[in-house]
């Protein structure tokens, strides 16, 4: 396990909703993202962090 994945908070994550539906986010351990499956888009996790941010998000095929 990384060091950014041992800082991440699971309260945390489970209160973060995706900006652009606010759906409920999957994390996704190995990818270090959040993914919003109904936005089609995966968040970001650096160095624990996660970045809500829609122009920061990788759309999803």
């Amino acid at each position: 396990m990384s060091d950014a994945a041992a800082r991440l908070d699971r309260h945390m994550l489970e209160a973060l909703i995706c900006p652009v539906t606010h759906a409920t986010l999957k994390y996704d351990a190995s990818a270090q993202e959040l993914i919003s499956e109904r936005a089609n888009l995966a968040f970001p996790i650096r160095d624990g962090i996660p970045v809500m941010l829609v122009d920061e998000a990788r759309a999803l095929q």
